[in-house]
């Protein structure tokens, strides 16, 4: 046997080896299946996995835009007319949001932890300085005092109100945006104190907010089932809450939305506890994104999760008392925050009825400012890029006895909106690349078997072909006897040499 029919007897052998094997790699996805086993368990809260210390202390900086709706035309809103806001901000706040007094428990099953938050001005993404700026908005604690007095009798309602008069307190105050936002010794709340110790002297709409946690945690770690990973099992010692009128309102579903299970598809509902808003909620898949060269998912709320219940019934257990609903794109959360009639929404209105939107001069909700979205890498579930917006806003109505509400018509009136904004930062950005390139070209390594299979195949053709050539052009040389044509003997011959 010759050396290139050796060549070709082991080219083919090796052909037919690698595209069997990466054939049946690809059919039965073994290294698919290994790295998504591996991503299973990586992807736990362990102190042995290392995603634990990225959620002990998030890397990348989160940034806490305010905005306000400055009022306007105060006395015509009064006299019965339609309010005109201007919306000023941004004032941005860094957010420090570590976990603390964290515990194992159930044999590593679950996890507690606080999670702190506190906040730091940031002038260089700010319109202004907040301890100057002036912003006149709905006087909260008035409206807390209006909405607690309600059900008692006229005379006396008129009797208080003549009181809160005499001290100066009116519909709107005029503050500095620091003092609304963090706080100040309200007037008619230090006169309740006098009568009731247990009333704060002081208001603000982030007033002892700042260093301070939104309540007890405890999360499962993922480790029995990595679809469970970070999702929270009880809050505050709760596995479902009390004060909305239906056994799915009161659930408590998903993660508190730092962290989701890994191997996302575009098909399922993410849930989110948000804890400001005193409920769950889901985002829905939108559309791929691209953030600093990294593939993502765009989540969002869909439409149907602030919908009215005449739409949607499964919002119904969100009125309280029930049947006492709002329209679409409202939520009133008066129920776990005692006071104020308060109502959230996304920010300007975005997605609500239009009557809320027309109800105020000034609002021009759209898409790119006022959606909350959440970018997740779907392999790692890692987020990349989230953006979370709500709005708050009071209800404000005519209250017989105070006659400065007489002449309102019902408005739900909007405060403030915040923008909570975090982007993966650029380390853990390369590390991602880094991490998503291995996990591709370990998945499609098989593939690559194949390849080379399919390459070798095309050599195992080419050198067939040639060593065919060069079989028949030897046996044409042996057919032809030679001639001699130096003295041709005949006419035949002679026409032979010729040729």
């Amino acid at each position: 046997m010759t050396r290139r029919s050796c060549a070709i007897y082991a080219t083919g052998i090796v052909s037919a080896h690698l595209l069997i094997v990466g054939i049946a790699l690809v059919v039965a996805q073994v290294f698919q299946t290994m790295i998504h086993e591996r991503l299973k368990k990586e992807f736990t809260l362990t102190e042995a996995s290392q995603v634990f210390e990225s959620w002990k202390n998030p890397p990348p900086p989160v940034y806490m835009e305010y905005y306000f709706f400055n009022v306007t035309n105060p006395k015509e809103f009064l006299a019965g007319g339609k309010a005109a806001v201007q919306q000023i901000g941004p004032y941005t706040y860094r957010e420090y949001r570590p976990r603390e007094n964290i515990s194992f428990l159930e044999n590593g099953t679950k996890i507690y932890a606080l999670n702190p938050k506190s906040f730091v001005f940031v002038p260089e993404k700010s319109v202004g300085n907040p301890e100057v700026d002036i912003v006149r908005t709905v006087n909260i604690p008035f409206v807390a005092v209006m909405n607690e007095l309600s059900s008692y009798s006229f005379f006396l309602r008129t009797g208080i109100s003549m009181y809160i008069k005499s001290l100066g307190v009116d519909l709107f105050l005029t503050r500095t945006v620091h003092e609304v936002l963090w706080g100040f010794k309200d007037p008619l709340l230090t006169k309740l104190h006098t009568m009731r110790s247990e009333v704060d002297e002081y208001f603000g709409l982030m007033w002892k907010k700042n260093g301070t946690h939104e309540g007890e945690f405890v999360f499962h770690t993922g480790v029995e089932n990595y679809l469970d990973y970070g999702k929270i099992d009880t809050w505050n010692g709760m596995r479902k809450m009390n004060w909305w009128s239906s056994n799915q309102s009161n659930m408590i579903n998903g993660t508190d939305g730092a962290v989701f299970h890994p191997l996302i598809n575009r098909n399922e509902l993410l849930y989110i506890f948000a804890a400001d808003l005193c409920r769950s909620i889901h985002l829905a898949y939108v559309e791929d994104v691209e953030v600093k060269g990294i593939q993502a998912y765009r989540f969002a709320p869909p439409s149907d999760v602030l919908m009215s219940p005449k739409e949607n019934p499964t919002n119904e257990g969100f009125c309280v008392p029930a049947g006492d609903c709002l329209g679409t794109g409202v939520l009133k959360v008066s129920v776990c925050r005692e006071g104020a009639p308060i109502v959230v929404s996304f920010p300007h209105f975005y997605q609500a009825d239009p009557m809320y939107i027309n109800a105020i001069d000034g609002l021009s909700p759209n898409k790119d400012e006022h959606e909350t979205y959440l970018d997740l890498q779907p392999t790692s579930g890692v987020p990349i890029r989230a953006c979370k917006r709500a709005q708050l806003n009071i209800i404000l109505k005519r209250v017989q006895g105070f006659p400065s509400t007489r002449f309102l018509n019902e408005t739900i009136f909007p405060i403030m909106f915040v923008n909570e904004t975090a982007t993966i930062d650029d380390d853990s950005a390369s590390q991602m690349r880094t991490l998503l390139l291995i996990v591709t070209l370990v998945s499609n390594f098989p593939l690559l078997i194949v390849g080379m299979g399919i390459i070798l195949l095309l050599v195992l053709v080419v050198l067939f072909c040639r060593n065919r050539q060069k079989k028949v052009g030897i046996a044409l040389e042996s057919c032809i006897k030679p001639l001699k044509c130096e003295q041709p003997t005949d006419i035949i011959d002679a026409e032979m040499c010729v040729k």
